[in-house]
Formats: C-alpha cells, sequence, structure tokens
C-alpha cells in the first residue's frame, strides 16, 4: 500500500501499451492489477497528504518521511498480502486468486519497493530455489534480466540480481506464480512509504517519484516486450509444465479431525486443487507423525489430494514433508506443510491412492448447516464437544447470545457416550433467564453445523457430575489488546483479525498513551502482542501495577518477544534459558564467512513436534502431540507448574533449518504455559500459535487461553 510507485507505474504503463508500444499487444494478453492493497494504500495517501511540506521536503528528517506505527504497507488488519497468496486470509487474496486462476499467466510480475538508500532489484532470484522450479523458468528469469539491465545501463541506472531475494516460502506474488507454472518474478525499486514525492539518500543524490516510475515503467514494459518476443517458446514450456511432472509422493492422506478437514478443503476448492475420499484401502508410506514409513486405512472419512492432476506442482510444494533446502539463507519461513499445519494424521505415498469424488467439491462449505435437532423442554441439558476452532466459534456465539456455557474439566460418560475435556454443557437451569433458549441455540446450532447431544441427567455413568467443582461455568470475557508500540504491528493484527474475522467475539483495542490500571479494571483479559521495546513500557511501577492486577482476578496473555519483559527480580516467575555458546569455534573467523556463521544460532521459520499436556485446560481438545511452527530462538524455562506444551532435550525440526546452536538453546523449554498468581493467571505463547492465520491447529490454545483457562 506505500510501496506507491507501482500503482503510478501502472497508469504510464497502460499509456504506453495503448500508443507507441501497442505492437507488442499483437500476441500478448497484459493483465494489470494497479493496486492489490487498496486499504493500505488509502491510508498512506491520506497520511503523506496530512503531513508532507508544501513543496515537498527531500530533508529525510522531515516528517513527511516517517510514517507511524500503523503504516500503509499492510491491509486494514495490518496482514502483508504479499504474504499470504498461499493461505488466502484476507478478503483481497481471496478474490485476487479468482482472477488470477481464470488465467493463469505465462509471466507473472510483482512490482514492490524497498529501501530508500537500495538500487534496483530484479531477476534472476537469490537461491534457494525450491527444487520444483524448472530449467526453462530459472532460464528464462535470466532472459528477462539482461533485457532489463540493458536498458538501466543505457540510462546509467544501478540495479542487483541474485541476492536477498529467494524463490522458496511458497506464499509470495513470485513464487506462487512460479508453482503456477508462471515466470514468476519479484521487482523492488529503492524508496517505499519514506521516499515521498523526493528526497535525498546516504550519497546525496535526490531519488524523486518520477525516478521511480521511469525504473518500474521501464522493467514493466521490457518485461512484456520479452515474453511479446519469446511467445511460442512460453506457450509450449507452460503445457510441459503441466505434463507428466514426476513428484515422489503420489497421494497425500488426510485423517483425524473433521472440522479441520473441512477447513483444508475450503482453502484447497479457492486454490482449485482436486481432492477426494478414501475406500477403504491400506496405504504405505511417510507418516508425518513419527518421521518414519508407517501405514494407515484410507476411510471414507480421510481426505486425499494426489498429484494426478493440473495443480500437481502446487500440491507437492504445499504438502510435502520437508521441502529440500538448497540454501539456509532465506528471506522468509523454511517450513509451512499443511499437514501440520492443520493438524491432521499424515501418510505421503509414493503410489497413487484411489478415492471418491476425485473431482472438485465444490459443495462443501465451512458451516454445512446440520438437520434439526430434536429439543423437549425435559432435557436436562445439551453437551457438545471441544476440539477445533469451528467449536470455539459456536461457543463464542452462544455467549454473545446470553447463554450460560459450563465446561468439563474431566472426561465423563453418559448415555453410552464419553465426553473429552473441555467439552461444552448447557444447562437448562442455568438459562431461565432465556426466553427461548431451544429456538436460540436450534438456530445456532443448524446455521454453524453443529451436534448437540440432549441429556435427560447430570448423574453421569462415569467422571464427574455437572454439579461438580471439576464442572466450570464459562465467563463472557471482556478482553483488551494493547496497539502501538511496543507491540508488532503484523502481530497485532493477526490478533485483531482473529476476535473480528475468525472467532466473531469482541475485542477493545487499546493504546499505551490511554492505558493505566484503573482503565484495565473494566477488563478481564489483556493480549500483549509479540513485539520489541517491552521493558522500556513495562518499566519497575507498570509491572507492579500489572502484577497487582492479575492477583487481583485478571488474566494477562503474554506473546514472543513480550514475555521476556515480565520476568526478573520483581516480575513474575518466567526466566528466559541461558543461551549456549560455541565453544567449538577455535580460529577467527573472516568477514566474509559470519553469516553463515550466524546462521548457527537461527531458526527460519522451522516446524518441531512437542509434547503436550491434555489435561491442562490450555490444551483441552489436543492431543499428547503438538506440532508448533518455531519462528526464533527465544526460549523459557519449564514453569514450576503449567508447563503445558513443550520441547524435550535433542530435539530437531522435522521441517524447515534450524541451526545447530539454537537447537540446543531451545532444548528443554516451555512453548506454551499458565502461571497462577493470586487470583489471576499469565499466559505464555512463546510461539506464535495465530502465524499469518494459516497455523490453522494452533488457533484453539488461542481459545482456550481465552475461554478455558481459570
Amino acid at each position: 500500500g506505500n510501496e506507491s510507485v507501482s500503482t503510478e507505474a501502472s497508469m504510464r504503463t497502460l499509456y504506453e501499451l495503448l500508443t507507441s508500444k501497442s505492437d507488442y499487444l499483437d500476441n500478448t494478453v497484459v493483465i494489470i492489477d494497479p493496486c492489490i492493497n487498496p486499504d493500505g494504500r488509502d491510508r498512506y495517501v491520506n497520511w503523506y497528504h496530512q503531513y508532507k511540506n508544501s513543496p515537498n521536503n527531500v530533508d529525510p528528517n522531515s516528517k513527511e518521511h516517517h510514517e507511524g506505527w500503523l503504516t500503509g504497507r499492510t491491509n486494514h488488519y495490518m496482514f502483508d498480502l504479499n504474504r499470504d497468496w498461499a493461505w488466502l486470509s484476507q478478503i483481497e487474496s481471496q478474490q485476487r486468486i479468482k482472477f488470477y486462476n481464470q488465467w493463469l499467466p505465462h509471466v507473472h510480475v510483482d512490482f514492490h519497493e524497498q529501501g530508500v538508500n537500495s538500487p534496483y532489484y530484479f531477476a534472476p532470484a537469490a537461491e534457494p530455489y525450491h527444487e520444483v522450479i524448472t530449467d526453462f523458468q530459472r532460464d528464462f528469469q535470466k532472459t528477462i534480466g539482461k533485457n532489463h539491465a540493458k536498458y538501466f545501463d543505457a540510462n546509467g541506472w544501478f540495479y542487483f540480481t541474485k541476492e536477498v531475494f529467494d524463490l522458496f516460502y511458497p506464499s509470495y506474488g513470485d513464487t506462487y506464480p512460479m508453482y503456477s507454472g508462471s515466470i514468476g518474478m519479484t521487482y523492488e525499486q529503492g524508496g517505499s512509504g519514506r521516499a515521498g514525492l523526493g528526497i535525498t539518500t546516504q550519497i546525496g543524490d535526490t531519488l524523486t517519484l518520477g525516478d521511480r516510475i521511469d525504473h518500474h515503467a521501464t522493467t514493466g514494459m521490457s518485461t512484456i516486450e520479452t515474453a511479446s518476443q519469446h511467445a511460442e517458446r512460453l506457450n509450449d514450456e507452460f503445457r510441459k509444465f503441466y505434463q507428466n511432472r514426476d513428484h515422489t509422493y503420489k497421494s497425500y492422506v488426510l485423517s483425524g479431525n473433521s472440522d479441520q478437514i473441512q477447513m483444508l478443503t475450503a482453502l484447497l476448492d479457492q486454490h482449485q486443487i482436486e481432492y477426494g475420499f478414501g475406500k477403504g484401502s491400506t496405504i504405505k508410506g511417510h507418516n508425518y507423525s513419527t518421521g518414519q514409513r508407517g501405514t494407515a486405512k484410507a476411510t471414507g472419512n480421510s481426505l486425499i489430494v494426489g498429484t494426478d492432476q493440473p495443480k500437481s506442482t502446487l500440491v507437492k510444494v504445499l504438502f510435502e514433508p520437508n521441502a529440500k533446502l538448497s540454501d539456509s539463507l532465506t528471506y522468509d519461513i523454511t517450513a509451512w506443510s499443511l499437514p501440520y499445519a492443520y493438524g491432521l494424521k499424515t501418510i505421503a505415498s509414493e503410489d497413487l491412492v484411489p478415492s471418491l469424488n476425485t473431482s472438485q467439491n465444490k459443495g462443501i462449505t465451512l458451516y454445512e448447516g446440520s438437520p434439526s435437532i430434536p429439543m423437549s423442554e425435559n432435557d436436562y441439558a445439551y453437551v457438545t464437544d471441544w476440539n477445533s476452532m469451528h467449536d470455539a466459534r459456536f461457543l463464542a456465539q452462544l455467549l454473545q447470545n446470553r447463554i450460560r456455557v459450563r465446561f468439563a474439566e474431566r472426561p465423563f460418560s453418559l448415555h453410552g457416550k464419553t465426553h473429552e475435556r473441555g467439552s461444552l454443557i448447557i444447562v437448562r437451569s442455568d438459562n431461565k433467564h432465556h426466553t427461548d433458549l431451544n429456538g436460540t441455540l436450534s438456530r445456532l446450532a443448524s446455521e454453524m453445523g453443529k451436534s448437540l447431544d440432549a441429556v435427560s441427567t447430570g448423574f453421569v455413568d462415569n467422571g464427574k457430575d455437572f454439579g461438580s467443582y471439576y464442572v466450570k461455568m464459562i465467563q463472557a470475557p471482556k478482553i483488551a489488546l494493547l496497539s502501538g508500540e511496543p507491540a508488532n504491528p503484523y502481530r497485532f493484527g493477526e490478533i485483531w483479525h482473529f476476535f473480528e474475522q475468525q472467532l466473531h467475539y469482541p475485542v477493545t483495542v487499546v493504546e499505551k498513551r490511554y492505558f493505566d490500571m484503573d482503565d484495565l479494571k473494566e477488563y478481564d483479559i489483556l493480549i500483549l502482542p509479540d513485539g520489541r521495546g517491552y521493558r522500556r513500557f513495562l518499566n519497575d511501577n507498570a509491572l507492579k501495577d500489572l502484577k497487582a492486577w492479575v492477583a487481583d482476578g485478571g488474566k494477562l496473555i503474554a506473546m514472543g518477544n513480550a514475555i521476556g519483559s515480565l520476568g526478573g527480580e520483581n516480575g513474575f516467575d518466567v526466566k528466559a534459558k541461558k543461551t549456549e555458546v560455541d565453544t567449538a569455534q577455535t580460529k577467527p573467523i573472516s568477514h566474509e564467512a559470519l553469516e553463515r556463521q550466524n546462521m548457527k544460532r537461527a531458526i527460519t521459520g522451522a516446524i518441531f513436534k512437542t509434547k503436550v499436556d491434555p489435561t491442562h485446560p490450555l490444551a483441552y481438545g489436543y492431543g499428547h502431540t503438538y506440532f508448533t511452527l518455531k519462528l526464533g530462538t527465544s526460549a523459557f524455562d519449564y514453569l514450576k507448574t503449567g508447563t503445558a506444551v513443550f520441547l524435550e532435550k535433542e530435539t530437531k525440526p522435522v521441517s524447515g533449518f534450524a541451526g545447530s546452536l539454537a537447537q540446543k538453546n531451545i532444548e528443554d523449554s516451555m512453548v506454551f504455559g499458565v502461571e497462577d498468581h493470586g487470583r489471576g493467571q499469565v499466559i505464555y505463547m512463546v510461539d506464535n500459535p495465530l502465524f499469518r492465520a494459516f497455523w490453522e491447529n494452533g488457533k484453539l490454545f488461542f481459545a482456550n487461553a481465552l475461554f478455558m483457562v481459570h
């Protein structure tokens, strides 16, 4: 949105195509999307008009070159749309992919801007390239890059290639097209939101909006020129891309939570990826849970995604257990496998597994609706399960309809059916205030596709009766979410989006300048997003007040780097782990080798298998293991009590890159935990279960933190 020159350059490109360069259109169709982030651009333009000098000031210290915490880079919910191509969490991405799939371009360019002092970047890209990228796709990037260089050399413009921007993470505007058969490329102009109408660079030159338009318009026209000159070859190679791709794994067979499978099929439908369901055959292959070969039965509830379809390459990239990495220096995360993200038991088979309904199941939607549930005024209560975000959304609607809900802390059986921890219990006598309990319950259950078990008694066959201490009432919490510095805007946006677009439960966004403990007394829960600079925000006095608020019954959820500011002599009991040093290093390291040497301490978005305490309220609905996406090396000791999810010794990533020292540093560390403090709790989330809204299997932890932890 604030990389504004792309939109400006699109208008000039369009004009030239209709006038001086119209001959390119003799054999080439050109589609221009002038702005993929209209909300962000609107925010940036309005901000710039508020603060620019008149005439504009090229001094980089001027206010017009410094956006605030909420920038135009992101959309309304502060999501980076350039990282949402595969996950489609945002409405802009969902609408764009529909149009993209109508055309499946042979060449796709994503126009961007980078720092003011950077020269122009264009293809070819840096390593790592994903192994599915064909030789032709690699070579044609060079062909286009050389054509750009011809024009840049003639004008004396600086540029670089083969650095920084790789072709690995699948959710970018260059990689997603690559995995769909296109020549996908990112172009980066120096400038971005800081540049405005003009700015002085560090070497004393003035970079103007006109300069930036010249550069983007030039690479745009050069791309079209090259495509036009090679139209026949592009068509031929595009056909080859969709023929006979020989992938190691021919089928991915996924089983488990039906709500998670339904969420995954909804995503596959958007990508036009075909799938089916099992026919009872026994399959062998790579078991994602163990990392070894295993067997499973493909039942009628097993989702089967095969590679015998047009989108076979995209299927491999999104589903493979561990993408082959040619270089550890990457621009983004190195693991994203959907079976782990959705928490489904998966076998990757070298054989094509037979399935039913192999064409797209377009009828499957998030909420299918359910048949009417027989209800009687004589029913004692209604019980339903708790093991997915689908259930959390249902609970959110119940609470907002003023229906009182309890949950079970222990498993129980009643009327011949077993109900697990976290099961929701709606007791008729709790809801005498509700004038139409049956009507409201029936409507919500039908709309959301939830089944309810009517029970005639609170006297259970096994477990704890409904009047037990172990059957707790769920309060409808009033929730505050910290915005502004020190919170990271992306991490804040993920939480904001979670409440408004996924959970559908109200949250109050508060800024630190309006934030004190008197205001906080109005809220049951305070969420601190991941961010930098919390130690300045939570000084000794603020931390003392925060501890008093928790002790008085408040619930604090601290995520990522917000956790480190809560420990110490005057803080809570959380303790950062001591960092291991590299004792093996005995010789000086060359300056050139330093970057790679530092990768020993890095984790670039890798997936780890963790242990879970499923008896803890923070982990209701989970089994004994959970695959977490770890985005950094922050590590904290186990809590004395309340460590719900954790890593053990000799932990290694099941997918993605983690340096050797980083692996040592995170051994025996907490992932999610709860510390009791007075009448309240502090919930620690070291890893981010809401990352980019695509790690579907982590979201129930967050819902548990809101509703189950007490």
